[in-house]
């Protein structure tokens, strides 16, 4: 394998597996979900995370993507692509309309880790951002940890410090399909959200700043349905996003002991389900992937993935929410853990 680098520092891939035949493949380019394979019902094994098969398809002058990435500083969008911290403004990038999208331009997911451990079943990887990187105020130091256990779990631990207070937001950009086929409608897919409120936004989805019940609404997500059955509704929000975008308020209290979604095809019945500590849950429906050319030479149209993001809510430090205010300080660590667990039978 000819050695592959990004600004000067290698590019490599880990491969994580079980004794379940689930095998996970991630690179330090973004911190990448790659590849997850897993069986289906029939024992055939299926990659259920879109992406491209050659890494340096990855970079940003060949693709601008997030596929699989871990996303940072502030993943999500930032109202104006402003900031203020302990009274003094920041004037980030503003690379989605006037907002600031996922950390700027050249956020976290292009960034190459360093690869601390990777033993088979456990890869950390970490990263240092400089104070003023993309505009962000204070130098931050992230590790990022994945682990794949027998029982099917692939665990994200997050851990992060700061040198001065800043703002801060993770999450991992997997695009979900269950299907077996990469390129197919995931509005076939049944989804549950552990959620009875969501994040109402404006024009350019931004959070209006208030909590609105899902009761009556297409959001309702509480009993099982296909995400396909109301996506068209004849509703304003749904009309904002061309579909869902948006961020769900995940019911208190948000612990790893019960999931906060569960996702599931009927074509595979290969299925997800999410745990998370974070106390919402972004869910994205692809609704603007234009066909680009993805593994295989399988083009990934409109709607053929699912983002299930838990993090902090969007354009939090603009806003007092008292349980996501998206701020990181040296006396408090960042400390968070997503599992996506895999249900193959």
């Amino acid at each position: 394998m000819n050695r592959i680098e990004y600004k000067g520092k290698p590019v490599s891939v880990c491969t994580l597996s079980n004794s379940e035949g689930v095998t996970v493949e991630i690179t330090n380019f973004g911190a990448r979900i790659i590849s997850l394979v897993v069986p289906d019902g029939d024992g055939r094994r299926c990659d259920v995370v879109q992406g491209f098969d050659r890494i340096e398809d990855y970079f940003p002058e060949n693709h601008l993507s997030d596929f699989g990435a871990v996303i940072g500083r502030y993943a999500n969008r930032l109202a104006g692509g402003r900031i203020v911290v302990d009274g003094v403004g920041y004037q980030l990038p503003q690379n989605n309309g006037p907002n600031c999208l996922h950390g700027g331009p050249d956020g976290w997911q292009y960034a190459v880790f360093d690869v601390a451990e990777c033993d088979g079943r456990k890869l950390q990887l970490s990263l240092v951002s400089p104070d003023g990187d993309n505009g962000f105020p204070g130098r931050v130091e992230l590790r990022v940890t994945y682990t794949l256990g027998d029982d099917n779990c692939l665990r994200i631990d997050y851990y992060a410090v700061a040198d001065r207070p800043t703002v801060l937001n993770l999450t991992n950009h997997s695009y979900w399909n269950l299907n077996g086929d990469q390129g197919s409608s995931i509005l076939n897919h049944s989804l549950w959200i552990d959620a009875d409120r969501y994040l109402p936004v404006d024009e350019t989805l931004i959070p209006l700043g208030r909590y609105d019940s899902v009761a009556g609404t297409p959001l309702d997500f509480r009993t099982a349905k296909p995400i396909g059955r109301d996506i068209d509704a004849d509703f304003e929000q749904l009309r904002i996003g061309c579909g869902y975008d948006h961020c769900w308020v995940l019911n208190a209290p948000r612990d790893l002991s019960r999931p906060a979604a569960v996702l599931r095809s009927p074509t595979t019945n290969i299925g997800l389900e999410v745990y998370t500590d974070m106390p919402g849950m972004q869910v994205y429906t692809g609704n603007f992937l234009d066909g680009v050319v993805g593994k295989g030479g399988i083009g990934y149209g409109r709607r053929s993935a699912v983002c299930l993001e838990t993090q902090q809510y969007p354009d939090s430090p603009n806003h007092s929410w008292p349980e996501s205010s998206g701020r990181l300080v040296p006396e408090y660590p960042f400390e968070s853990t997503t599992i996506f667990k895999m249900l193959t039978k």
